[in-house]
């Protein structure tokens, strides 16, 4: 049997797993969702330990079903989105659950921050502070909730908090380190002051590592577990956006992404960061490249709160069917024209990032009328995250930036009719990866470091392939345009009434 590598991805609602071989196929993939926590409007938590609980499961699904030899799987590696500090105590366990990096509670701290040490953000970060970040949310907290804050003795980050329940190892990696903005973004070190403005200690923090380097080992406990041998190495990993342009094939300048999962961005692999506040920069894991870009923070999030909500007679029709919900409610939204027929969605469910910036958003269904049936409503979410996301790609246009193509990727991307909106509300070609999950590329990481790939691009010559290009449709284009231009004026017209909400 060939030698294989597992890649684990910690998704906005649920983990995935991918086994590649050392030839580049994908052996076998695996999911399991967990809960998220809303207890007010604008916060999202999530449970460390609810995440350890469902990686566990699907490792073990892995080797039970896969027909691999354990033995075989010769290194892993975990991936996750950044910003998302797990606070552990004397016993090393989580004392509450991390807040989200969607999370809006922070906003207040970030505009105290930015007020009062801008200098020392700017001198230290090549990122303009928003409450997406780790240091304002420790602000938050150690105002809020000053006791259980004093009894922080080590702070994680979300994958090296499970990756840590496997291997023991106390680490990070210097992607993830700057999602925090406790770190100097030039020297990828821990800095003392931008600690000292959270309230905490460097020492309290992992030791930074490259994403490829050795992070540890699966323990017996863990072995047990999850039925992969003791002393199997796992590497640091890193984020799960990177892996993603990775899994896409962009390790070029010039490349772009754009990506359709719980958050919606669209990324362009470049040399050096970008300095517009509109951009979250990043290093990529090829040296010497970036990968900033925009967002919006509701995308497929949104789709998947609709669903929850609204679709719930889909969802047990299509648990009955043994079929996917989205697949029924994509089967209503196909019978509607393009624009929904005057309805519109805005998916702020959370506020927004690009091109606002402003916390107090929320999400709307307007130009509701009696014409109007449940696959309008279908329809009228899926553009009008892609409007959102139109919002985004002006802001990459505004930049002096040479793009070579867009690839499309992201779970929201196997949707037929969702990706075709996209591409017409862009009006831009899209090219569809056949596999193109985070945890796709944990694994190519992952085979890189244990030697099944000779370096990163022979990795995505490997494992790369296009599905398709989607086109745009020129008739639809037209419609978008137009109505790209009414969610616009409802945007503006709404921000006040949401300002005065707050």
């Amino acid at each position: 049997m060939a030698r294989c590598a597992l890649g684990i991805d910690l998704g906005g609602s649920s983990s995935k797993i991918t086994l590649v071989d050392e030839n580049g196929n994908i052996v076998f993939t695996s999911f399991r969702e967990y809960p998220s926590y809303s207890p007010h409007a604008g916060w999202l938590e999530q449970d460390a330990d609810e995440l350890t609980a469902a990686v566990l499961l699907n490792i073990r699904d892995c080797v039970e079903h896969s027909g691999v030899d354990a033995r075989d799987i010769v290194c892993v590696a975990f991936d996750a989105a950044t910003h998302m500090a797990v606070l552990c105590g004397d016993d090393d366990r989580p004392l509450r659950r991390f807040i989200h990096w969607s999370d809006t509670r922070s906003s207040a701290e970030s505009r105290e921050l930015a007020e009062s040490s801008g200098e020392l953000l700017r001198e230290h970060s090549v990122n303009h502070i928003s409450s997406a970040w780790s240091l304002p949310q420790l602000v938050w907290l150690r105002r809020h909730e000053p006791e259980l804050f004093a009894k922080v003795k080590r702070i994680y980050f979300a994958k090296d908090y499970v990756r840590h329940r496997l291997t023991g190892d106390i680490c990070t990696d210097y992607i993830e380190a700057m999602g925090a903005m406790l770190a100097d973004d030039r020297s990828m070190r821990w800095n003392e002051e931008l600690c000292a403005l959270a309230g905490i200690d460097v020492s309290m923090l992992p030791e930074i590592k490259s994403p490829t380097d050795t992070a540890g080992y699966i323990t017996k406990e863990a072995a047990a577990q999850t039925l992969l041998p003791e002393g199997t190495p796992v590497i640091v990993g890193t984020t799960d956006t990177v892996m993603e342009v990775y899994a896409s094939g962009a390790i070029e300048k010039g490349c772009a992404t754009v990506k359709l999962a719980t958050a919606g961005r669209i990324c362009v692999v470049t040399d050096a960061p970008i300095a517009s506040p509109q951009f979250f920069n990043y290093r990529h894991i090829v040296p010497g490249l970036w990968y900033p870009g925009t967002g919006t923070r509701s995308c497929a999030a949104s789709y998947k709160w609709y669903r929850d909500t609204l679709g719930q007679a889909e969802t047990a029709e299509a648990k009955a069917a043994g079929v996917s919900p989205y697949k029924l409610l994509d089967t209503g939204a196909e019978q509607v024209p393009a624009g929904s027929d005057g309805m519109f969605f805005h998916p702020y469910l959370l506020g927004e990032m690009t091109p606002y910036y402003d916390d107090t958003l929320r999400a709307s269904f307007t130009g509701i009328g009696m014409h109007h049936t449940k696959g309008h409503f279908s329809r009228a979410v899926m553009e009008g995250i892609s409007y959102s996301m139109r919002d985004c790609l002006e802001e990459v246009k505004k930049q002096d930036i040479s793009v070579k193509e867009y690839v499309l990727i992201g779970g929201g991307a196997k949707g037929r009719l969702w990706r075709q909106i996209l591409a017409d509300v862009l009006d831009t070609p899209l090219r569809l990866i056949k596999n193109n999950d985070s945890s796709l590329g944990s694994a190519m990481l992952a085979g890189t470091a244990a030697g099944l790939f000779s370096d990163v691009s022979d990795s995505v010559k490997k494992c790369v392939c296009t599905e398709m290009t989607v086109f745009p449709d020129p008739e639809d284009v037209e419609v978008y345009r137009r109505g790209f231009g009414i969610y616009k004026m409802i945007q503006a017209a709404m921000a006040e009434v949401y300002h005065r909400m707050a």
